[in-house]
């Protein structure tokens, strides 16, 4: 996306290249994590007018370059994604959760 986009009195182009993993990197961005992370990363996007480059997920990170407002922030929009995809799903429960307590 080589085109700029404007607001009131501002003309601007600005694309963030967004990286994260996992604590230590642990491979856990598979399967139905990975396809619901790539469902809440579009989302938020689409809700924040960010359009997105492009979206990898790889098991140990994720890869999102994005054209972000410079009034909203980057900042903002990679809070807004990891508070939506830290939540669980609805009707899911965490593994730490749902485990019994096996200590004797």
């Amino acid at each position: 996306m080589d085109e700029s986009r404007s607001q009131d009195s501002v003309t601007y182009r600005c694309t963030f290249d967004v990286v994260w993993c996992p604590k230590y990197r642990r491979p856990v961005l598979a399967g139905d994590i990975d396809t619901r992370l790539k469902e809440i990363i579009r989302q938020v996007c689409a809700s924040k007018d960010a359009p997105i480059l492009a979206l990898e997920t790889m098991p140990d990170r994720v890869h999102l370059p994005v054209v972000c407002d410079p009034k909203y922030g980057i900042h903002r929009l990679v809070k807004a994604i990891k508070v939506v995809q830290a939540a669980p799903a609805p009707g899911v429960r965490h593994a730490a959760v749902a485990a019994p307590n096996t200590v004797d």
